[in-house]
């Protein structure tokens, strides 16, 4: 297997290596391209989303600034909406569904380390290169989901279609459809039931 197919199936892979650097680099070089533009400049932006995301539905709405650890990884959906600051570490899939909004903040990180340091530190290969050791796993958002401000979604956590994850929430494994969950770690509080619609929210109007 090639260090990409290792570090996508969730397997310890050598970051260092030269493919994967070279997909980080470009990335990184786009994230910092989007940050640079503003909120009037849609066509630039779509351009370089376009070579960001290349797995990406219509609709898809950044506000910036945004950070990708290789893009080409994640699949969006369309109508996808993201507040400030949203940081994705797709090293291995993250694939987030159609209608789905996230707040500031928002980080989506897919790595894991090793707990003991032994095996976590740096090394020096052979070739002189300095690497370490990493894995991950996926993350799935479901269709029609909200994540409020200062969510992280770690390795391997889904999350359910149209569920609510409240501010400052840590989702660490998996919240069935149509939830509302908070918390760190974050826990599944209720359903969304029909008494959450707006039409019983009189005091809004």
């Amino acid at each position: 297997m090639t260090e990409k197919e290792k570090m996508l199936d969730g397997k310890i892979y050598d970051p260092s290596d030269s493919e994967l650097a070279e997909l980080r680099i470009n990335a990184h070089k786009l994230s910092k391209l989007y940050n640079d533009t503003f909120d009037d400049e849609a066509d630039k932006r779509a351009k370089i989303l376009d070579k960001l995301l290349p797995n990406k539905g219509k609709g898809v709405n950044l506000q910036g600034p945004i950070y990708f650890d290789y893009g080409v990884f994640t699949t969006v959906g369309k109508n996808f909406f993201a507040n400030f600051n949203l940081t994705v570490l797709d090293t291995c899939p993250v694939t987030i569904g159609d209608d789905v909004f996230i707040g500031p903040n928002g980080s989506i990180l897919t790595p894991k380390h090793p707990l003991c340091h032994e095996d976590r530190n740096v090394y020096k290969k052979a070739d002189g290169r300095i690497t370490d050791k990493e894995y991950g796993a996926p993350i799935t958002i479901g269709d029609n989901c909200w994540l409020a401000g200062n969510v992280t979604v770690l390795a391997g956590a889904k999350i359910g279609a149209g569920c609510v994850i409240g501010a400052g929430s840590v989702v660490t494994g998996e919240i069935p459809p149509n939830s509302l969950a908070y918390g760190n770690p974050c826990r599944v509080v209720r359903k969304i039931t029909e008494q959450d619609r707006l039409i019983y929210k009189k005091d809004l109007f």
